[in-house]
């Protein structure tokens, strides 16, 4: 399959007031790729994403979308937040809470087709009537996966969202996003501290240090990523 790339990254730059988070930052991925993103706490991950979702402004470099950003649909995956069991809501009206219908007292037909989907292809059609704070852990981070898939996007962004869940639970998710990737060619961004499950879901790897970043395969990936990011290291650009 011939590749092109969905966003560039270009001379990307961070700072504020009291510190600079990174600078000369520059990669780009290409659509159908799983990119994982690891590093430290502080090394940037978050305010990368940040970046990338446009709710922070770089101080310096470019952040380029192809063929434009109004273009691209991005779906948001967060860390594991576990809703109190009085959360109203059922399954399927958290779903459906990205769709612009959820402000009329209806959904069309076509935003009901598509809420239908994505709980389908999520797993969660036995429980979509269900108040989504009566879920388990891994049912609720499935709730937010169709969330995010129910406008079918370009990019899923997937922040820490294995934090928190218990091993069944990280590659029961996982499993369903690589099967989107492969089945749909869905570009896919992974942050995550877990190491194995990055080697075991990802293509390609980009290890944020506090002194730089290293990019490559995920092959390639060092066994002390996380260590060495604690340590510093030469910038890379593998």
């Amino acid at each position: 399959m011939t590749q092109s790339p969905l966003l560039t990254v270009e001379h990307l730059a961070v700072n504020f007031p009291d510190h600079q988070v990174f600078q000369d930052l520059n990669f780009t991925l290409q659509r159908g790729n799983f990119l994982s993103i690891v590093g430290e706490n502080g090394a940037g991950k978050t305010t990368l994403i940040r970046a990338l979702l446009h709710q922070l402004k770089p101080s310096a470099g470019t952040i380029s979308f192809f063929p434009e950003r109004k273009a691209i649909r991005i779906g948001y995956v967060p860390q594991f937040r576990n809703l109190d069991e009085e959360y109203p809501l059922t399954v399927r009206d958290f779903v459906s809470l990205n769709l612009s219908g959820i402000h009329l007292p209806w959904l069309s037909r076509k935003e009901r087709q598509a809420v239908d989907t994505a709980i389908r292809t999520t797993n969660l059609t036995a429980i979509a009537k269900r108040p989504l704070g009566m879920a388990s852990g891994g049912e609720k981070q499935r709730a937010y996966l169709a969330q995010a898939l129910v406008e079918q996007p370009n990019l899923l962004i997937l922040d820490e969202s294995t934090a928190s869940l218990d091993n069944m639970m990280k590659y029961e998710l996982l499993e369903l996003v690589k099967k989107f990737n492969r089945e749909q060619n869905l570009t896919v961004i992974f942050v995550t501290h877990d190491l194995p499950l990055a080697k075991q879901y990802a293509d390609e790897f980009l290890l944020l240090r506090r002194s730089g970043y290293e990019l490559g395969p995920i092959a390639k990936l060092p066994e002390d990523a996380l260590i060495s990011a604690d340590r510093g290291g030469e910038t890379s650009h593998a």
